[in-house]
């Protein structure tokens, strides 16, 4: 085919005027002269590419800095970035070169732009790795992820001319993280296209399907539309108000999602369009006028009582202001109306960019905002090793709805929906967080998992004996109290890990041993542990005694034993478990990597001996040989039964539960616990004890690191005057083995 050059050049030509024409608004002294420039480079630099439709690739940077322009509403800085936005990773041009020419925020935006181009990746881990670096130029420069998403969105727009796979991935993509994003940064009407778009390409079907039913009402909703804002019309311009008055169709996203998440076909969803009101009045008036208009609709239309969302008197924390009702208007049907001014409507559209035109006008209602990027760069200072991990947070903190309680002095906090008691502590301030022993909502006493409602008065109980605690992690649901917990159990392990240093070097003497770096390393590279630190951890809690050690220097002695030794622990695949990446297993002859779960009927723990059991809907299950189901699962499905084996791996804590009898001593119980807290630094989780007759029997569930640990406190427990036995339980609750 012949490519007409003269034509493509006029084409080039006529779209870089519309660029200008959009930003025209904005533009100083100079800055068309810089565009001009970023424009030219652009064009020689991708003269020879061309995109997968044939088109000249020098369309989709213009095409970039359009929406750049137009529908984000950014400045030159931006455009010019947009512009430039694929050359350093792309073409012969060099960082330093557009440093050169364009200055160091320009290189710095376009250097954020190529850490985060082709980002994502087939393996979940690299894209997790990749996106936290998009946060950390997020954190320096939102611009980056503004024309990062207009870059999405004509990728979006573009999707039809690649190939089928790359399309799931690319859309999948997109809504997952992207249009979240977009919604975070207040950009509804990207995120709505994102959405639609995202949704065309991972389910046709339903797009094409909503689509044309869409189409097919239009005429209805038209005429609907007209007869419900006539009479508002009059009354609103009788009244001297400047205003526009439309109705606007729900997102074709927005509706699949009520199809399928609420089970409503689509003839009944009352809430196809939604009537805007957007009116022009000074900032001092905006709330007063806003409620005004509530005031003549519900005068003529009977308002849904549960359905008033005021978003003007709390703006969501990206910025989003405006008044929701839900009106019942002619034919009996439920119409949703939106009030808001010219000012608020920018912000819902265009989001971010739109907050700095209005900043000195509204700083106190852009702290919002600033509150959320803030909370960003805290998560980005202490991020969780586990990418994927600090993904999923990140995603909770993106997507959840928000609550807003309040202090014991009445100011208001804003938090993710879910969020607990132990959140709130943690957002006031992390010394709180930590030394949190329990909670008062609305004067009454919870526990720190409690989940807040909006309108919660919460006063926070501390005390200063008080610590983080491993199983904490699971009360929480920002990523500011997850990192921060984190930290604190990490340095609780450090603090541990001196202890156990202490207690190795005088073990190390008392076997002749000397206590250097060498044999230290040698130590725990010989027990196959991943840090010096992690040996003296494990000596603390009573993991690592005399016995490896004598094994060590048996070793050191004799290194052909060692031989033996390494060709028995052969090189195995590790099979992460759902808990996270530090417990592992090797499960089946062949290794393959297999997802797992612990069974709840008897709690298995590193160190016990277990088997896993392939079950029909919950994949393997790890179970302990002498688990109370194990005879029947051998017996009868032994063609389900895999070889399962612990390997020696970083600790972490396992519920686990302890039974002791004996003779009711005075001060018994707390000779116990101080063999469980004092000498193992083990947490409980419960204590109970029962004496009848002079007798006592008690349970203690605790957590501990494997079976060894659990087993030298059980030794440790004999010992305590007056105990005459201590077994393991399982769990209290048991449940047969489902086998289907």
């Amino acid at each position: 085919m012949q490519i007409d050059l003269e034509a493509e050049k006029k084409e080039i030509l006529n779209r870089y005027k519309n660029l200008i024409k959009a930003c025209r608004r904005r533009l100083e002294k100079g800055d068309k002269e810089i565009i001009r420039k970023a424009f030219e480079i652009s064009v020689e630099a991708h003269k020879e590419m061309r995109r997968k439709s044939g088109e000249p690739y020098i369309y989709h940077p213009i095409a970039v800095a359009q929406i750049c322009a137009e529908e984000i509403g950014l400045g030159t800085t931006a455009i010019v970035c947009a512009l430039l936005h694929d050359t350093v990773e792309d073409t012969d041009l060099t960082l330093d070169d557009i440093r050169g020419l364009f200055g160091d925020k320009v290189a710095q935006i376009i250097d954020g732009l190529t850490k985060i181009s082709g980002v994502f990746d087939h393996t979940s881990s690299i894209q997790a790795e990749n996106f936290r670096k998009m946060l950390l130029t997020l954190s320096e420069d939102v611009r980056v992820i503004l024309i990062k998403l207009a870059d999405r969105l004509h990728n979006m727009r573009t999707l039809d001319h690649m190939k089928r796979d790359k399309q799931m991935k690319i859309a999948g993509e997109t809504l997952y993280l992207y249009a979240p994003l977009a919604h975070r940064l207040g950009l509804n009407a990207i995120k709505s296209e994102l959405e639609d778009l995202g949704l065309k390409y991972t389910n046709e079907e339903w797009y094409i399907d909503i689509s044309n039913k869409l189409k097919e009402t239009e005429p209805e909703r038209k005429r609907f539309i007209k007869n419900f804002i006539d009479p508002l019309k009059e009354i609103l311009q009788e009244q001297g108000f400047k205003f526009k008055i439309f109705g606007r169709p729900k997102s074709i996203f927005s509706i699949y999602n009520k199809i399928k998440n609420k089970g409503v076909p689509f003839d009944e969803i009352y809430d196809l369009f939604a009537i805007r009101i957007v009116i022009d009045t000074p900032m001092e008036r905006e709330k007063a006028d806003c409620w005004k208009i509530y005031s003549i609709i519900t005068d003529f239309y009977h308002p849904n009582p549960d359905r008033l969302r005021d978003w003007i008197s709390t703006p969501k924390s990206n910025g989003y202001e405006s008044l929701h009702t839900t009106v019942m208007g002619p034919e009996g049907k439920w119409v949703e109306v939106q009030i808001r001014t010219v000012r608020m409507d920018e912000l819902a559209e265009m989001g971010y960019a739109a907050h700095w035109k209005y900043k000195d006008a509204a700083a106190e209602k852009e702290s919002n905002l600033e509150a959320w990027l803030r909370r960003i760069r805290e998560m980005l200072e202490s991020p969780d090793p586990n990418a994927l991990e600090f993904i999923d947070d990140f995603k909770l903190n993106l997507f959840a709805d928000e609550i807003f309680v309040f202090t014991p002095k009445g100011d208001m906090k804003s938090l993710p929906s879910n969020a607990t008691a132990l959140d709130f502590a943690f957002e006031i301030h992390t010394k709180v967080g930590e030394q949190c022993i329990g909670a008062k909502v609305n004067h009454k006493l919870v526990p720190l998992s409690y989940q807040l409602k909006s309108g919660d008065q919460v006063e926070i109980l501390t005390s200063s004996k008080q610590a983080p605690k491993e199983d904490w992690i699971s009360y929480v649901v920002t990523a500011r109290a997850k990192s921060k917990i984190k930290n604190a159990l990490k340095e609780n392990r450090r603090k541990i890990a001196d202890e156990g240093k202490e207690l190795l070097e005088r073990k190390f003497y008392k076997l002749k041993l000397d206590f250097t770096l060498q044999n230290v390393n040698e130590f725990y590279a010989f027990l196959r542990l991943p840090s010096a630190q992690e040996l003296f951890y494990r000596t603390a809690v009573g993991n690592i005694d005399t016995k490896e050690i004598k094994e060590f220097i048996d070793y050191k002695q004799n290194p052909t034993k060692a031989k033996a030794r390494k060709h028995e622990k052969k090189i195995e695949e590790l099979v992460t478990n759902v808990r996270g990446s530090s417990d592992m297993l090797v499960i089946g002859d062949d290794m393959q990597k297999l997802d797992y779960r612990l069974a709840p009927c008897c709690n298995p723990i590193p160190g016990d001996d277990v088997f896993g059991f392939t079950t029909v809907s919950e994949g393997i299950k790890i179970h302990r040989v002498n688990c109370p189901n194990a005879l029947k699962l051998l017996s009868n499905y032994a063609y389900r039964v895999v070889k399962a084996k612990w390997t020696n791996d970083q600790l972490i804590s396992f519920l686990a539960g302890i039974r002791i009898q004996g003779t009711d001593e005075l001060g018994l119980v707390n000779n116990i616990t101080k063999v469980i807290s004092n000498q193992l630094n083990i947490n409980m989780r419960s204590i109970n004890f029962d004496t009848e007759d002079g007798i006592f029997e008690g349970t203690i569930m605790v957590y501990v690191h494997d079976a060894k640990h659990l087993n030298t406190l059980m030794e440790n427990l004999k010992k305590v005057k007056g105990v005459t036995n201590v077994v393991r339980i399982d769990s209290e609750k048991r449940e047969n083995e489902k086998i289907a």
